[in-house]
């Protein structure tokens, strides 16, 4: 599948209805979207015929990505159920195979390398502080050969320095800088649209 035809469908989804400040919901992009998972399949190997895991896959919009790209099995995991009813219309809307779990990522309990590859637009931390590299701690716990997520460009140090020393990956690598826009969704919005600078990483851990 070209990215430009990925891209396409992945705009077509359904996004947050009542989205949840306390979760950080923000929808992720087509834009980004498209290009995380197509990186993840063209340049590395990581997804077609794959196990993937979402994490905290909201409206399921990278999972069905991987889906569309022809991994083996898709898992998506969110502590909020609406977000997966959506994600889970997504999904049949597109005639792709999601399968999508309710469960706080603290305790998650994979046993054994089911998972290969993770992919997470995490929250970025700034109502809770450390839920970004909660979720990355997580992530690199469950996958058995690389993990993709978005930090904001401004925490590059903390999380390459985080994942080397605190989370046990072998290496951490910025793919791409890219633009993330964040809409005015919440009363606490002033402007329009925000764009923020994020860094798009692959962890691999360590004896991947």
């Amino acid at each position: 599948m070209k990215l430009k035809q990925l891209e396409g469908l992945l705009g077509d989804l359904q996004q947050f209805s009542n989205p949840k400040v306390e979760l950080e919901q923000y929808p992720t992009g087509p834009h980004i979207a498209s290009r995380m998972l197509y990186t993840a399949e063209n340049s590395f190997g990581d997804v077609s015929e794959r196990v993937v895991a979402d994490f905290g896959c909201g409206c399921g919009t990278l999972g069905i990505a991987a889906a569309l790209l022809g991994a083996e099995h898709v898992v998506g995991i969110d502590v909020d159920s609406q977000s997966l009813e959506i994600a889970s219309m997504n999904a049949q809307e597109l005639e792709v195979e999601l399968n999508l779990v309710q469960c706080d990522l603290r305790n998650l309990d994979f046993r054994g390398e089911i998972v290969d590859t993770v992919v997470m637009n995490p929250p970025f931390g700034t109502r809770k502080k450390g839920a970004d590299m909660e979720f990355l701690r997580m992530a690199l716990a469950v996958a058995s050969q690389a993990v993709y997520s978005l930090h904001k460009t401004s925490t590059r140090e903390h999380v390459k320095k985080a994942a080397l020393r605190d989370f046990n990956a072998g290496s951490a690598e910025v793919l791409c800088e890219l633009r993330y826009d964040v809409p005015q969704m919440y009363k606490f919005h002033k402007k329009r649209e925000v764009d923020i600078a994020v860094d798009l990483w692959r962890f691999v851990p360590q004896g991947a």
